[in-house]
């Protein structure tokens, strides 16, 4: 009898410790699944993620696209407007350069003496740059000493400099 009863008791800790193992299985497989199920969220998610990514990434370089060929666009009529401008300033120095050609060497070198006075003698220089050399020597006559100097030296450095 007590064996029956040892063995009886046996029986039930293995039925009992086979039950706690199938209980342990099961939630070991659900928590599997339970993972699983989060693995597929997750690549879901991810994919997702990654779609919207790229389309920002599309969006941006179409963004920066435009933006370079606008700025190339600005560059170019930057350069444009710049050389109309010289082009312009060139001509209004060309007229200039005819109307001092055409004047008494006198009465031009009274207004160059005013215009270095006033502090203009670059714009002196560029006018007589364009001057007929005849007019430019019988123009240096009628200068003040101090104008007539300034513009020898700078005739003479703009001459060592463009050679």
């Amino acid at each position: 009898m007590i064996r029956v009863f040892i063995v009886f008791l046996f029986s039930i800790n293995l039925l009992l410790g086979l039950e706690e193992d199938k209980v342990s299985s099961a939630a070991l497989v659900k928590e599997k699944i339970e993972v699983q199920e989060l693995k597929k969220q997750l690549n879901i998610f991810y994919n997702k993620k990654e779609k919207e990514y790229q389309l920002r990434k599309k969006e941006l370089e179409s963004i920066l696209a435009t933006i370079e060929k606008e700025k190339q666009e600005i560059k170019d009529l930057r350069d444009n407007n710049i050389s109309l401008l010289k082009d312009i300033k060139g001509e209004v120095e060309s007229k200039t350069s005819k109307i001092y050609n055409k004047m008494k060497p006198k009465i031009a070198a009274g207004i160059f003496n005013q215009m270095i006075i006033d502090g203009k003698i670059e714009d002196v220089f560029d006018i007589i740059l364009r001057l007929k050399e005849k007019n430019v020597t019988l123009l240096m006559k009628y200068l003040s000493p101090k104008s007539a100097s300034l513009i020898t030296q700078m005739l003479k450095d703009y001459k060592v400099n463009n050679n």
